[in-house]
C-alpha cells in the first residue's frame, strides 16, 4: 500500500486554514479586562498545538518551529501563568497572518516574508522572557536550576507499532520536536527487531529509542509530544531514581544502568544512534497552487440524499429499459408515466447536486471581526459589529467573489460612514458606532445588506463633487435629481467625497470596482441613506452561476434567453404611449413613467424592426434603472444550464453566456445589466431625456 504524501499535504493545508480560522475567531472572543475564559484559551491552544504537530508531520519545520513559540506562550495562558492582554492578542493574531503566509508560501513554491517571521518570533520570545524570566532560564542547560518534578532526567522508552508510518506519522518528527523544546536530550536507536535485509519490509518500522530529557522539563510538555502517535505506540516516561547507588536506574524502565548512563553521557556518539539535528533542513516546497484541487466539506446528510436519488434514476432507468425492449401501443401509457418519473428524478437530482455547491455565507462574514477589530484601532473608533443571517447559504463561487465587494464597503462603513466618538456624542449618539453585515433569500435571489449607524450620505456634497468631476452637466440643479440618482453618483470611477486620503480609502478607488464585480455576478447594488441615521448598502445575487431561469424570446430566426429575475412585466406597446426625446432616444409612457426602449433587432444587427405598434415590449430592470426590450415573439419559460462563452470562445458585449435547448439549438443569453449600461452611455442619462420628454 502506497501513501500519496501529495493528497495528504493538501489535506493538512485545508484543516490548517480552518484550525487558523479558529484561532483567529476564538482570539477576537476573549475579553482583555474581563474574566479568564479557559475554554476559549484551550481552544485556541488545541489549534495551534495541531497546527504544529502536522506542520511537522508534513516537515514544513517554518511553520511548525514558529508555532510552538506561540504554543508556549498560550500553554502560560491556560496554566494561569499569564494573561492574554490586549497587546498579547494582537501579537497572536499577527503571529496567525504569519503562518497563513507561510502556507500559501508552501503550496505556491514561493517565499514568504522571512523579517516578519523572525520579528514576530523576537517579539514573542521577549514576551516569554521578560514575564517569566525563571522559564526563560529552565529551557537552557543549567547545573544551577530548580528542577521542576524532581532531581532526575526522564527516562522515554518509545517503541512504535510496526505499521506506523501508514497513519502519516514519523518517530523522527516526535525526536525533533524534543530537540526543539532546546534542553538536553540524548536518543540511541535500539535495532534487536530489526530483520534481515531480504525480510526487511521498507514500509514497516522496526526500530525502537531510549530517549533521556532534562529533568528540568516539565512532563505534560513530553506527553504533548507524544500526543500524536499515543495510540501507535508502546510508550512508557519516567524519572531516574537517583536515590540509587550507581549511575541510577530509571523507576519504570527496563533499561540497564550502564545503558542509560552511556545514553546521557554519549548523545547519538553510536553508530546506531539517529542523526537529529534541533534545525533541519528547509523541506521542498509543496507542489504550485495550480495543482491542488478545490475542495469543499460537504454534510454527510446531502451525500445520502444524492446516493438516494441516483438509485431512484437507476430504478426509472431499468424499467424504460425494460419497456423499450418489446414496446407496443399498450405499453404507451406506462412509458409516458416512466418519462415524468424521469424528469422529476432529473430534477431533484439537479437540485441535490448544486445544493452540495451551496455554503453558508458565514465563510465570508467570518472575516470581519478582525477586519473591524484593526480598523477601529487604527482610525481610532469604537465599533460594534452585528452579523445576521450567517447561515444563508450560496453558490461557492458566488460566496468566494463577493468577499472582495464586502470588504470594501465594510472599510468604507468604519473610515467614511461612522463618525468619531466625540462627534457621536455631540450629535447625542452612542460613543460606539454600528456597522451590521445581514444576508437573506428573497425569491431566487441572495440579497446582502451593509448598514452602519452614522452620518449618512450629504447629497449636496456628492452632488457639488459630481459637477466638480464632470459627472454632471454645470447646469444641473440638485432639485432635478431624485435620492436614488445622487446616491448612484457615489459608484462612478473615481469618485470620493474624503477630505483627506489615508491607508484605509479615500483615493476614490473601489466602489466602481464593487459596482463591476457585483454586475458581473449578475447582481446589482443600491444604496439608501439618511443624514444622521446612517446608510445602507443592499447587493442582490443570484444563489447560482451554474442554472438560470429564463425566459426565451424571438428576435428575427434567433431564440435567446432573458433572465427570469430582470423582467419587470411583458406589454404590447400602444402607438399613442411612444414618445421621442432629445438625441431621437424613444420613450414608452407607462404609469407616470417614461421607460427607453431598446431594439435588440438592431442591436444585435438581425434586421429593422420598423413601427412600433402593437409589437412586443418587454421591461427589464438593472442596476437601479428600467428599460423596454423590443422582441419579436415571447415563448417559453424554460431552466438553462449556463455555459461560458468566454472561456468557450471569446467575449461577447451584451451576451452573458450560452446554453442548449432541448432541440439541441444554441441559444446566447442576454447580459441585461451589459445591454443597458452600453445602451445608457450611447444615449446620455435617461432621466434628462424623460425631463426633456
Amino acid at each position: 500500500m502506497a501513501l500519496d504524501m501529495e493528497q495528504l499535504r493538501r489535506i493538512f493545508y485545508e484543516e490548517c486554514r480552518e484550525n487558523l480560522e479558529v484561532l483567529e475567531r476564538e482570539l477576537l472572543a476573549l475579553d482583555p479586562d474581563g474574566d479568564v475564559d479557559l475554554d476559549i484559551i484551550n481552544t485556541i491552544f488545541r489549534a495551534a498545538h495541531s497546527i504544529k504537530g502536522g506542520g511537522a508531520t508534513f516537515n514544513l519545520n517554518e511553520i511548525s518551529q514558529f508555532t510552538h513559540v506561540m504554543e508556549t506562550l498560550l500553554d502560560e495562558a491556560r496554566e494561569g501563568k499569564r494573561r492574554l492582554d490586549a497587546d498579547t492578542i494582537d501579537l497572536l493574531l499577527k503571529g496567525g497572518d504569519c503562518i497563513n503566509s507561510m502556507l500559501v508560501a508552501y503550496e505556491t513554491d514561493a517565499d514568504f516574508d522571512h523579517e516578519l517571521r523572525d520579528d514576530l518570533t523576537k517579539q514573542l520570545n521577549q514576551l516569554l522572557g521578560g514575564d517569566s524570566p525563571d522559564e526563560a532560564q529552565s529551557s537552557a542547560t543549567s547545573d544551577e536550576a530548580t528542577p521542576t518534578e524532581g532531581d532526575g532526567d526522564w527516562v522515554i522508552r518509545f517503541i512504535p507499532n510496526k505499521d506506523m508510518f501508514f497513519s502519516g506519522n514519523d518517530p523522527v518528527r516526535i525526536l525533533r520536536e524534543l530537540f526543539d523544546l532546546g534542553v538536553h536530550c540524548s536518543v540511541e536507536c535500539i535495532t534487536d527487531d530489526l530483520p534481515f535485509f531480504s525480510e526487511l519490509e521498507p514500509e514497516m518500522c522496526y526500530l525502537q529509542w531510549h530517549i533521556v530529557v532534562d529533568g528540568e522539563l516539565e512532563k505534560h510538555l513530553i506527553e504533548e509530544i507524544f500526543e500524536w502517535v499515543e495510540d501507535e505506540c508502546s510508550l512508557d516516561i519516567s524519572k531516574l531514581d537517583t536515590n540509587t547507588s550507581g549511575s541510577g536506574h530509571a523507576e519504570s524502565s527496563d533499561a540497564s544502568g550502564n545503558e542509560t548512563s552511556k545514553a546521557a553521557s554519549e548523545p547519538a556518539a553510536e553508530s546506531a544512534a539517529v542523526p537529529v539535528s534541533p534545525k533541519p533542513k528547509t523541506p521542498a516546497k509543496a507542489a504550485a497552487k495550480t495543482d491542488a484541487v478545490s475542495s469543499i466539506r460537504v454534510e454527510i446528510d446531502k451525500v445520502d440524499n444524492l446516493i438516494n436519488l441516483v438509485g431512484e434514476l437507476v430504478i426509472t432507468q431499468s424499467m424504460l429499459t425494460e419497456l423499450g425492449q418489446n414496446f407496443s401501443e399498450s405499453k404507451l401509457e406506462r412509458l409516458q408515466a416512466g418519462l415524468d418519473q424521469l424528469l422529476q428524478n432529473t430534477k431533484e437530482l439537479q437540485e441535490s447536486v448544486l445544493n452540495i455547491r451551496m455554503l453558508p455565507i458565514s465563510f465570508a462574514f467570518n472575516r470581519f471581526p478582525r477586519l473591524i477589530r484593526d480598523l477601529s484601532s487604527q482610525l481610532g473608533k469604537t465599533v460594534e459589529l452585528v452579523i445576521e443571517g450567517e447561515q444563508t447559504e450560496l453558490d461557492k463561487t458566488v460566496l468566494e467573489r463577493i468577499t472582495d465587494p464586502l470588504v470594501h464597503l465594510v472599510r468604507n462603513a468604519v473610515d467614511h460612514g461612522l463618525e468619531g466618538p466625540e462627534a457621536r456624542l455631540s450629535n447625542g449618539k452612542s460613543e460606539t458606532g454600528r456597522v451590521s453585515l445581514n444576508a437573506y433569500h428573497q425569491g431566487g435571489s441572495i440579497v446582502i445588506e451593509v448598514r452602519d449607524d452614522g452620518a449618512g450620505l450629504n447629497k449636496e456634497r456628492v452632488w457639488k463633487k459630481a459637477i466638480e468631476k464632470g459627472l454632471l452637466h454645470h447646469d444641473m440643479a440638485l432639485d432635478d435629481l431624485s435620492d436614488h440618482q445622487v446616491y448612484n453618483l457615489i459608484f462612478a470611477p473615481g469618485f470620493s467625497t474624503a477630505e483627506q486620503v489615508s491607508d484605509v480609502s479615500g483615493r476614490g478607488v473601489g466602489m466602481d470596482v464593487v459596482k463591476r464585480n457585483i454586475e458581473d455576478l449578475g447582481g446589482h447594488i443600491e444604496v439608501d441613506s439618511e443624514p444622521n441615521v446612517g446608510s445602507i448598502f443592499r447587493i442582490s445575487l443570484p444563489l447560482t452561476l451554474a442554472i438560470l431561469d429564463g425566459q426565451l424570446i424571438k428576435l428575427a430566426d434567433q431564440v435567446f434567453v432573458v433572465p427570469l429575475i430582470s423582467i419587470i412585466e411583458s406589454i404590447q406597446i400602444e402607438s399613442d404611449r411612444v414618445k421621442v426625446a432629445t438625441g431621437g432616444v424613444e420613450l414608452y409612457r407607462l404609469r407616470e413613467e417614461n421607460i427607453p426602449i431598446l431594439r435588440l433587432k438592431e442591436e444585435f444587427e438581425l434586421g429593422e424592426t420598423g413601427a412600433l405598434d402593437k409589437q412586443l415590449l418587454c421591461l427589464v430592470e438593472a442596476g437601479g434603472n428600467r428599460v423596454g426590450l423590443l422582441l419579436d415573439e415571447m415563448l417559453g419559460q424554460q431552466q438553462v444550464v449556463i455555459k461560458s462563452l468566454e472561456s468557450n470562445y471569446t467575449r461577447v458585449n451584451g451576451i452573458s453566456g450560452a446554453t442548449i435547448l432541448g432541440d439541441g439549438s444554441v441559444s446566447l443569453i442576454l447580459d441585461v445589466q451589459g445591454l443597458m449600461s452600453g445602451f445608457l452611455s450611447r444615449v446620455g442619462d435617461s432621466k434628462s431625456h424623460i425631463a426633456a420628454a
